[in-house]
């Protein structure tokens, strides 16, 4: 399976919203800008994942692409939106750092539900 270059969507969207020689950017660019930087981020962080778990040399391997299709659009959001709580459901808990998660992953789950839901 080739996985897609989380960059190349990154580029896509920075160039979607490059402003226009005149006149403001068109609505249409505006929203396919949004959604290719959710897709980067979505498929980022589907890479990352398997990486850590499978190992980045894997890639070409049944094991990597079972890991890397098995968070879907909705399993990321509704993760996102706990790990924003301040105190987790309690099939949660022992996942949760006690202090909760730091502001990095903090920033990621906020920009990840707001991006997705911009992108609807």
């Amino acid at each position: 399976m080739a996985i897609l270059n989380p960059d190349h969507l990154f580029d896509q969207a920075d160039k979607l919203v490059a402003p226009p020689p005149a006149g403001p950017p068109r609505q249409v660019d505006l929203r396919r800008a949004i959604s290719s930087a959710y897709y980067g981020l979505f498929h980022y962080t589907l890479a990352s994942l398997a990486d850590e778990f499978v190992g980045v040399t894997q890639r070409a391997t049944t094991r990597y692409v079972l890991v890397y299709r098995s968070v879907d659009h909705r399993t990321l959001r509704e993760t996102c939106a706990e790990v924003q709580k301040q105190n987790p459901p309690q099939r949660y808990v022992r996942y949760f750092p006690a202090n909760g998660f730091g502001a990095n992953i903090q920033a990621f789950a906020t920009a990840t539900v707001e991006l997705q839901e911009k992108r609807h």
